[in-house]
């Protein structure tokens, strides 16, 4: 039996209609209405996506590929709107509806006083859709469709307190970016074009073996392999998409926007577009080394460094935003080991702690007042009982600790990696190791800054104060100063953070067996027999419970168990250790503090120079070249030229004769001349 249709299209179109309903008639509909309208798309589409994962999962129904609707013919070209629904996209379907669901209810709590309520669940609507378009097109160019709606929501979200500048350098930022990335991803569809003749996923990946042997020729003596060019190139528009160095700077800078779009764009959704893509584009990735040994160092390098400037910051935020871009830098490694299945399997692992670890720093943002700055929090446990035990489960998942659904996941890319002969291999694995004992000191240091230790904030009580908007940041009363106590946050902030703690503690132990080793993705994912890595270590997969076990016993665990002693007693035991560590270390405390000089390089390079440049090319060309040379100078030659024409009509009889004269002697003088 085949997928309906109808089902997949009210998939799609659900948020779609909650979106314009909140967005143009919010006015009418009100609060109440508007959040009405939008969960319920979203709660129609995520039963739904459920419902088509079930079926494909039990074999009650086959894979669906079909074009809907032809946008337009030109000769043997067409681009269509069309789904295919296997189950990579089943669970990314999933997933992105689950995530964005419990956003949804978490933001009628964490937005309740914002002006722009409606505006606000117009636009994670709007995005719900865009993403659901994204992963479940069958063609090149539906997909560049969702990649670009989904760049552009993300642009009003991130910039959706506009009044806020750092909220609109952040958005531009972001937006400015990712062009950069698409601008390949584009060229990398063009190749796929150019080399296969088609734009539909199917036909491309049957014909992806013509690739063999075909070359772009740069120059006479230059030639680029094509699978490679092609690889490399849509790789580049994931770079911009995940946040992969040296495109990453977007991400930290975006988490000025509200935090239920930190955990629905920045650590569920749209950050893992491009990890997707890659993997749906298993079948061309594959005849490529170079483009997998260079998607495995990119993701190496991002694994490890951004992770580490993790470790200086104290906005709560931050925090988890630099942990993001670890995590897919995890994944991106996976990918170029040949795992694809393993990047997709973390993907799905990461958007749930993910997720309810941002969510759960926005409940502790709420009762704080809108304070961000670890350093003025600490004893928040005994306060906010839920979200403390919940981030907990994020925070242990995170870190990879066996029986939580991350070690499952982050386990099997380390081990994926260890058993890659493929060139940067080694470097990579360096990087994931290394990578768990940088996770852990993070994340244990974000927990005892925020809910252990001595309170490191003082309450004023002051009656009939208001509550604080967080985009009236800039009225902020003085740090660590507050106006009430601390308390947990209401129902429906806590019940998505209880709903993604389920599956943070659960999923990796019942779904790796069948994701990773049982081949639950079928012809999803193609890897060739000689770049089977996961293959390998299936051999000596026992079962969940025997490879936790086994787990305690592993290095990731003991850096992790290593990073767990070093913080604990630092910041439960000793906090003066943390100031000498780092008066000690004050150089390499400054490089992480300045994210490596990037974003001062990028701004010093591209932003200051782009302008030099705009500069030169108005001040060159557009005044001295076009107006000075070509318009005022035209006008000016025409102006001498007239000027000296108008000198001889003096109005003098004999200035004329005289004219006559010698203009008939120079007509006798030249037929004289013709004559000889």
């Amino acid at each position: 039996m085949e997928l309906s249709t109808s089902i997949l299209l009210t998939i799609a179109l659900a948020p779609l209609v909650g979106c314009v309903l909140a967005g143009f008639l919010g006015r009418f509909l009100g609060r109440a209405g508007s959040h009405s309208a939008t969960i319920l798309g979203v709660a129609i589409s995520c039963g739904l996506s459920f419902y088509v994962l079930y079926q494909l999962t039990t074999g009650a129904a086959t894979n669906y590929n079909h074009n809907l609707y032809t946008w337009f013919e030109i000769g043997k070209f067409s681009a269509s709107v069309g789904f295919l629904i296997d189950r990579l996209t089943a669970m990314m379907m999933v997933v992105v509806t689950f995530v964005s669901l419990l956003v949804h209810i978490y933001t009628i709590g964490y937005m309740k006083d914002d002006p722009g309520y409606q505006r606000f669940f117009s636009y994670i609507s709007l995005f719900t859709f865009s993403m659901l378009m994204l992963v479940m097109s069958n063609n090149f160019m539906q997909l560049f469709f969702g990649w670009e709606a989904v760049g552009l929501v993300s642009y009003l979200l991130i910039g959706f307190w506009y009044k806020k500048p750092t909220a609109i350098y952040a958005n531009l930022k972001a937006f400015v970016v990712n062009r950069v990335g698409d601008f390949g991803f584009l060229l990398g569809i063009a190749a796929v074009l150019f080399f296969l003749n088609t734009l539909d996923y199917a036909t491309a990946f049957h014909n992806a073996d013509t690739l063999i042997g075909k070359t772009l020729h740069i120059t006479s003596t230059v030639q680029w392999d094509a699978a490679t060019v092609i690889g490399i190139l849509l790789f580049i528009g994931a770079m911009g998409k995940s946040a992969q160095v040296p495109l990453h700077v977007w991400l930290p800078d975006s988490m000025e926007g509200p935090t239920p779009i930190s955990a629905l764009i920045h650590a569920a959704t749209m950050v893992t577009a491009g990890i997707f893509m890659v993997a749906r584009m298993s079948p061309i990735f594959e005849l490529s080394e170079g483009a997998l040994s260079f998607v495995m160092v990119i993701g190496a390098t991002g694994a490890l460094f951004t992770g580490l400037i993790g470790i200086v910051q104290n906005d709560i935020k931050r925090v988890v935003a630099y942990s993001t871009l670890s995590q897919l830098g995890y994944m991106t490694v996976a990918l170029g080991a040949s795992a694809y299945a393993g990047a997709v399997f973390h993907l799905m692992t990461h958007a749930f702690f993910k997720a309810l670890l941002f969510l759960g720093a926005g409940s502790v943002i709420i009762a704080m007042h809108h304070e961000q700055d670890m350093r003025y929090m600490g004893g928040l446990r005994k306060y906010m009982p839920i979200t403390w035990i919940t981030m907990w489960i994020g925070s242990l998942a995170l870190c990879g600790v066996p029986f939580f659904a991350g070690f499952y996941s982050k386990d099997a890319i380390i081990e994926a990696v260890g058993e890659s002969h493929r060139w940067g291999a080694g470097y990579a694995y360096f990087c994931v190791l290394a990578g768990a004992f940088v996770t852990a000191t993070y994340t244990f240091r974000q927990m005892y800054l925020t809910f252990h230790g001595k309170e490191r904030f003082k309450v004023v009580e002051q009656h009939g104060h208001g509550h604080h908007d967080e985009h009236h940041d800039d009225e902020h009363h003085e740090p660590g100063v507050l106006h009430h106590a601390p308390k947990e946050s209401p129902w429906v902030v806590t019940l998505p953070l209880i709903l993604l703690a389920i599956p943070s503690l659960l999923i990796g132990y019942f779904a790796i067996q069948p994701m990773l080793y049982g081949d639950w993705f079928g012809g999803s994912i193609q890897v060739h027999e000689i770049n089977n890595v996961l293959g390998k270590l299936g051999e000596e997969f026992h079962g969940s419970l025997a490879m936790a076990l086994h787990g305690f016993g592993q290095p990731p665990f003991w850096l992790v168990a290593a990073a767990f002693a070093i913080t604990t007693y630092i910041y439960l035991f000793n906090p003066s250790v943390a100031d000498k560590i780092k008066s000690a270390l004050k150089p390499l405390w400054t490089m992480l503090d300045r994210k490596y000089w990037i974003d001062d390089v990028y701004y010093a390079v591209f932003a200051k120079g782009g302008v030099m440049l705009g500069r030169a090319l108005w001040k060159g060309g557009d005044a001295a070249v076009i107006d000075g040379a070509l318009v005022d100078g035209s006008a000016n030659l025409v102006q001498r030229i007239a000027s000296g024409v108008r000198r001889l009509q003096s109005g003098y009889l004999y200035h004329y004769a005289f004219a006559m004269i010698l203009g008939l002697i120079l007509l006798l003088g030249g037929y004289w001349l013709v004559g000889q």
